[in-house]
This record gives structure tokens, C-alpha cells and sequence, in this order.
């Protein structure tokens, strides 16, 4: 009876009464063909074809049935895409891209079985399985943030430390549902809105934001929390922009070189008794003003006074 061979990594099967003295020989290369399909790497190199087909033999050495692939080479010029054609049958491929673009990020690299458009091949290390008909990316390759595609929507969020928050989506609402651990500083460019209890180990910290000093001083209270104004003149602390319900905060009040100027409030600015505190008078004098947001229009605030170097 004639040999025959598997029918996803093509190795050989001997009939009865075939290889009657080389049958050892015959053994140790579908033993050798075994260890190509679980570890061996094979570089193959793109270049100015549109297509590069894996080879792919019966019973003997070839590109397709490797388990690690590393591709290299230029992609660009006649052809923007080039495909790498795989069998039609079930595998898996570990795959280093190395490839680079001659022109344009849209240059790129497809992995693609007969029939199918295929899947593109980001750079860097990345996983694919096929199932004869149809290409699927396993894991996000290692790579740029666009090229990985990490954390699509809140389930998907991982836990997280500063090399990988990047990739972490924010110009869409989304939500964290379960504890998250952050090992490093954390920026937010945007609002953050968490509802329970917080535990911080270390220190939370808050930016003093220098107010610019004019006849009439306006607070941006999406700006930071803490603020400071050097009185350069007599002022007035305007109605503040921006300003959060619940929003608290302190602004630092401090005289000139010359002192003896005064500061004057808007009305939504409330403070115990209804009698607005005067800032101290006296030459470089600093004066802290702890206010609440009762709402939008109703800010509560006392004046701490004439604190010492």
C-alpha cells in the first residue's frame, strides 16, 4: 500500500509493507517535521511581489508548517499591500513582523489563506491561527498604541501600570467596573467622575494655578482646585467660570510690594455672617480664601489671614 500523508502538516503515513528497510529513516523525518511544526523559525522575505506563497510539501522540509515565522523586507512602491498565501488548512503561526514601508503607513502585510481577504499583520510579534478558510489575530500584536487596539470598551480594560495607560481609550466615556491598581502617576486631561470609596496609600496632590491679577480677577475652576493672585492694585474677585457643585479649593491672596490694596467680591461669593473679609493690608502679606462650591452660583468662603514666613 502506497504512503499517505496527514492532512494538516502534510506528514508522511506509511502504508503496509512500504519502506521495508528504511522505515526507521522515513520515521525520524516525520519526527523532524513534528519538531518544525512546534518550534522551528523560518525567516522568509518580502519583496517586490504582490504575492509570497509559504512553500508547502508533502512529507518533506517547508515554509508553512514552521511554528514561528519572522517576515522581512520592504513593503511599498508597485505594490502597497503584499499578501502571504498559507494553506488551506488549520494551523497555528507565531509571526515576527520586521517588515518596513517604503511610502505610507498604508503599505502593509496580509496574511491570507485562498479565497479569504486575510488579516493584516501589524508590526512586531503577534499570533494567528487559521482555520483553512479564514485568518484571525489571536493576540494583539507588541507594537504601536494604533497597531495594538488594546481596551475597545471598559470590559476589556487590563489591570494597568504607566508603560500601557496610553492605550487605555479616553476620547470616549467609558467605565472601570472593577478594582484597578496603578503603580505609577496617573494624568486624567479630562473630567473623572467616581462614585465609592477611594483608597490611596500615598500622597494625592493638587497644582497651585497662578491667577493672572486684573481690575477684575476670574477664577476657571476647571483649571485646578488651589489658586494664587499677587494684587497688584485694588481688585474685585469676579463670579469664578466653570465652577462644580461640591467643588473645594483655596486661593492664595498675597500683596504686592507696595500693599495696601484691597479685594472686593461678586455676589455669588458668600461668607459667614454675610460680612466679606479685607485682605491684609501690610506689604507681601499672603491671606488664604477656603471656599466651597455650593453650586454653580453659590460659592462659600472664608478668609484664613496674614500667614508668616
Amino acid at each position: 500500500m502506497a504512503s499517505t500523508y496527514t492532512t494538516n502538516l502534510r506528514l508522511t503515513k506509511q502504508g503496509d509493507g512500504d519502506n521495508p528497510n528504511t522505515w526507521g529513516e522515513v520515521l525520524n523525518n516525520v519526527i523532524s517535521l513534528v519538531d518544525e511544526a512546534v518550534a522551528s523559525y523560518t525567516t522568509v522575505s518580502i519583496g517586490s511581489a504582490a504575492t509570497v506563497t509559504l512553500t508547502e510539501n508533502q512529507g518533506s522540509q517547508d515554509q508553512s508548517r514552521s511554528a514561528i515565522l519572522e517576515f522581512k523586507g520592504t513593503v511599498g512602491g508597485a505594490n502597497t499591500s503584499i499578501f502571504v498565501l498559507i494553506p488551506n488548512t488549520p494551523k497555528t503561526y507565531a509571526i515576527r513582523n520586521v517588515v518596513s514601508a517604503n511610502t505610507t503607513a498604508t503599505d502593509a502585510v496580509i496574511l491570507r489563506v485562498a479565497g479569504n481577504a486575510g488579516v493584516t499583520i501589524a508590526s512586531g510579534n503577534g499570533y494567528y491561527i487559521t482555520n483553512g478558510t479564514s485568518v484571525f489575530s489571536v493576540v494583539a500584536p507588541t507594537g504601536t498604541a494604533a497597531s495594538r487596539n488594546v481596551g475597545v470598551c471598559a470590559t476589556e480594560i487590563p489591570d494597568t501600570s504607566l508603560a500601557d495607560i496610553r492605550y487605555v481609550p479616553t476620547s470616549v466615556s467609558s467605565s472601570i467596573v472593577a478594582e484597578k491598581t496603578f503603580t505609577a502617576s496617573v494624568i486624567f486631561t479630562s473630567a473623572v467622575r467616581i462614585e465609592g470609596n477611594i483608597s490611596v496609600s500615598g500622597a494625592v496632590k493638587s497644582f497651585i494655578t497662578t491667577l493672572t491679577d486684573a481690575a477684575s480677577i476670574v477664577v476657571s475652576m476647571n483649571t485646578g482646585n488651589n489658586f494664587l493672585v499677587t494684587l497688584a492694585g485694588n481688585r474685585t474677585l469676579a463670579a469664578p467660570s466653570n465652577a462644580t457643585t461640591g467643588q473645594t479649593g483655596s486661593i492664595y491672596v498675597v500683596q504686592d510690594g507696595t500693599g495696601g490694596r484691597t479685594l472686593s467680591y461678586n455676589a455669588v461669593w458668600k461668607f459667614p455672617s454675610g460680612s466679606a473679609p479685607a485682605a491684609t493690608s501690610t506689604s507681601g502679606a499672603v491671606d488664604m480664601l477656603v471656599y466651597n462650591a455650593r453650586s454653580a452660583t453659590t460659592i462659600d468662603a472664608v478668609m484664613l489671614k496674614d500667614f508668616k514666613i
